[in-house]
């Protein structure tokens, strides 16, 4: 929220001093207004602000305040406060809609942006859903029921239906006039979308090109009928790419018949990315980051089932050791290195499964079949274990005054890290090719498997050195 001047002025009425009110200042002036009951005051402060800083105001008040904002502001005012709220508090707006009348909530619904409010929906009960669906307009419930038709991380899904669409047969005046009429209403204007008598999509004029052009010319002459568009089936990310590729603010979204239905636009192609991000970050981490505010128990209980998982292979690795117990009597020096050997890898692995996933999510970006990238990563990982190979070769050498020990762990560290890069960006790529989510093969998941590996390793070439150990 920005900081405003506020003028202090004395008995005459004469200003003698400018103060910088604060956002506590601007909170506390609104929920003052609302303490007194004071519609106006209320609805002079708070329409001062901006819409973003008017959401965050609004998340922050107590339900007996709430309720007081929804006496004091039509659900269509408080609807732009709705499509503003950011994903990651729309859990929370869920509730503030059952402290609303039921007539009040399917109002503000109706007003909001579909796409936003079929978001709020989907996250509601069938039951109350239709409570609402029953008290909007026709239209409205239409264009809602329309939306929650299409699958999941489409470009159906995430499209709206309020944009602007002209004839390719208009002139620019009567185009223009349609524009006055509709852009309240549109979610964005600065491409106008051409459309046949039927409805399909056959070009695209900018909002600059119709403003700079005369008022009998005609749209078909003015008009680029080279469109990019997205087929409503179309997966999110892909669309998501092609916005990101062609830097639009906008794409249509067309039916197999080109008939054109709906529009995405740049701010919900970026919860797109954020939502991919997170996703991403939960798998590498193995826990579900998004539900940071969750209680203790439901905290521990989403993120058991990983951990008792990468327990038993944890455990595979213990008795993996125990096999090499005669070894580890005889030389107890090896067990020294154990977590280095292991450690090592895990974070060799890592660092590949993060690339591997980045490389998922831009398919673009591999200009080089699967058999070449897997041996480009084998590659790296053998230059990598080379140097750091060495590098351990001399630190053991000269520190422990063994070089035998030093070329064990040198080349235990050369293969392991080999391995662990192979694993850590084979595995998700397997797993994409088999229609997996690449995100299961977590950082924990990759780095235990590298323990165990990285054990089997370490032991088998210490097994083959011991003559020169001992």
């Amino acid at each position: 929220m920005t900081n405003k001047e506020e003028l202090v002025t004395n008995e005459d009425n004469e200003v003698y001093e400018k103060k910088v009110l604060t956002e506590e200042d601007i909170a506390k002036h609104i929920i003052d207004t609302l303490a007194v009951n004071d519609k106006e005051g209320f609805r002079e402060e708070f329409f001062q602000n901006h819409s973003f800083d008017q959401a965050q105001i609004y998340l922050n008040l107590t339900v007996e305040q709430r309720c007081k904002v929804h006496d004091f502001l039509t659900p269509e005012e408080l609807s732009e406060v709705y499509d503003i709220i950011d994903e990651e508090d729309e859990e929370q707006i869920f509730t503030f809609l059952f402290d609303m009348d039921d007539a009040y909530a399917a109002n503000l619904l109706s007003y909001m942006y579909t796409d936003n409010a079929v978001d709020i929906l989907n996250e509601l009960s069938l039951d109350q859903v239709r409570i609402y669906m029953r008290l909007m307009s026709k239209e409205s419930a239409d264009d809602i029921k329309t939306l929650m038709n299409y699958a999941d991380e489409t470009a159906g899904a995430i499209m709206t239906t309020e944009f602007v669409s002209i004839k390719a047969n208009q002139t620019v005046k009567s185009a223009m006039t349609l524009l006055r009429a509709k852009a309240n209403s549109a979610e964005t204007i600065y491409y106008l979308y051409v459309v046949d008598d039927d409805n399909r999509l056959v070009g695209v004029l900018s909002l600059r090109d119709l403003i700079i052009s005369q008022g009998n010319e005609m749209i078909y002459d003015l008009m680029s009928d080279r469109i990019v568009f997205v087929d409503v089936k179309e997966d999110q990310n892909n669309v998501a790419k092609t916005i990101k590729d062609y830097d639009f603010l906008a794409i249509p979204v067309v039916e197999e018949t080109g008939e054109l239905i709906g529009i995405v636009t740049v701010d919900d192609i970026i919860d797109v990315i954020d939502d991919e991000a997170m996703q991403d970050y939960s798998g590498l981490a193995g826990v579900d980051v998004d539900n940071q505010y969750e209680s203790p128990l439901k905290s521990a209980k989403s993120r058991l089932p990983w951990l008792i998982t990468l327990l038993f292979l944890g455990m595979g690795t213990s008795t993996l050791i125990s096999q090499f117990e005669g070894m580890i009597a005889q030389v107890a020096i090896l067990s020294v290195f154990i977590t280095l050997i292991t450690g090592t890898a895990g974070n060799a692995g890592t660092q590949s499964l993060a690339v591997a996933v980045r490389r998922l999510a831009n398919p673009d970006d591999e200009d080089q079949g699967f058999v070449s990238m897997v041996m480009r990563e084998i590659v790296t990982g053998l230059l990598s274990g080379a140097i750091t190979g060495i590098v351990i070769f001399a630190v053991i050498g000269f520190w422990q005054q063994n070089f035998a020990l030093g070329l064990v762990i040198g080349i235990a560290m050369l293969a392991a890290i080999t391995v662990a890069n192979l694993a850590g960006s084979l595995i998700p790529l397997l797993m994409d090719r088999l229609g997996f989510d690449p995100a299961v093969a977590s950082g924990p998941f990759i780095t235990t498997l590298s323990d165990l590996t990285s054990v089997l390793i370490y032991f088998s070439i210490a097994a083959y050195f011991m003559p020169y150990l001992q």
